[in-house]
């Protein structure tokens, strides 16, 4: 596979803001580090959290204004920060093209597969049967689902999202709660993913971790500004990884000079997880700089589940991304 299908898939996978072409994926105000920045150079995030207030009309941090007659209850999730804020609302999704919710910590195999999945696939959702499940909002990625809109105009209320930080994945949260009159819900998951991220930079590591992500023996490394789960890393360990646009990514002999500590490798695959030999990780072992890597020779590569580091986004699955960083890098 070519680096371009490589990221190409990841869009697919992903839908990140970076373009599938690359060579080599209402907000609340915040006191943090800012992203990329290790924690420390500037206040650690803020735990408190302001009252959400329901509203029949938001305006999003983008700008988007959205407007529902009711508290939208019939929800369709084209993208996972849907279904991963649904999950913190005590709601679930009357369809969804996600399996996130099949996550242990969400809804897990048996009742997420109770809920019905929208044909078509990420990429090219069926509008008309999104609009067979009666929604009262559907909320799908800007940049891989707005074109959708006119097709769903007078049917139901779109609302297009593009997260590039964890700051605008709590603002969607808590603009949704406002929305679905879930105003508690939102505030106590949105206080328990601040005073998660808290404690986590009040013991961040000293050690230098990476996330590459790929598909047979093609690789990219997830940077903050790309990648939400990245945005956080910086945050819990060291983490010198910026993002080079579309003029090309990382090689495996760049790696190899940052003396990496922890990998944490998601295998971008479909229908299901992949199984072990056919794992990224699996298939970098025959390169012999691969194994010449610190993480690799003490046994710290940690394979991570892409429907939660790579596509949740969402405070629940950002809250699991801590989690999982913070047991690898002790």
């Amino acid at each position: 596979m070519s680096r371009t299908t490589l990221y190409a898939l990841r869009r697919l996978a992903l839908s990140a803001v970076i373009a599938s072409t690359l060579a080599g994926c209402g907000t609340a105000a915040d006191t943090g580090a800012a992203d990329g920045k290790p924690a420390g150079t500037t206040a650690r995030t803020g735990t408190e959290v302001k009252p959400i207030k329901a509203a029949r009309t938001i305006t999003d941090s983008r700008g988007t204004t959205v407007t529902t007659k009711q508290p939208p209850r019939r929800i369709v999730c084209l993208v996972a920060l849907c279904d991963d804020m649904l999950a913190e609302l005590g709601m679930t999704p009357t369809a969804t093209n996600s399996r996130l919710l099949a996550h242990e910590k969400f809804l897990g195999p048996r009742k997420a597969a109770a809920v019905p999945t929208v044909p078509g696939g990420f990429l090219s959702p069926e509008a008309e049967a999104i609009v067979g499940f009666t929604p009262d909002l559907v909320i799908g990625l800007e940049d891989t689902h707005g074109k959708l809109a006119p097709a769903l105009r007078g049917a139901t209320t779109f609302w297009p999202v593009q997260p590039a930080k964890w700051q605008d994945s709590v603002g969607y949260l808590r603009d949704l709660a406002a929305l679905t009159g879930r105003t508690r819900e939102g505030e106590r998951a949105e206080k328990a993913f601040r005073e998660k991220l808290a404690a986590a930079e009040a013991e961040r590591s000293d050690q230098t971790a990476l996330v590459m992500f790929g598909s047979d023996e093609n690789f990219g490394v997830a940077t903050p500004g790309n990648d939400v789960a990245a945005g956080l890393l910086p945050k819990v360990a060291h983490y010198p990884w910026e993002s080079r646009g579309v003029d090309g990514s990382y090689a495996m002999e760049e790696i190899l000079a940052r003396d990496v500590d922890v990998l944490f490798v998601e295998t971008l695959s479909f229908g299901g997880p992949a199984k072990p030999g056919e794992r990224l990780s699996d298939k970098l072992a025959a390169n012999p700089l691969w194994k010449r890597i610190p993480a690799v020779k003490n046994g710290k590569v940690v394979e991570v589940d892409p429907e939660v580091w790579a596509k949740g986004r969402g405070t629940r699955s950002l809250g699991i991304v801590l989690d999982e960083a913070r047991a690898a890098l002790r």
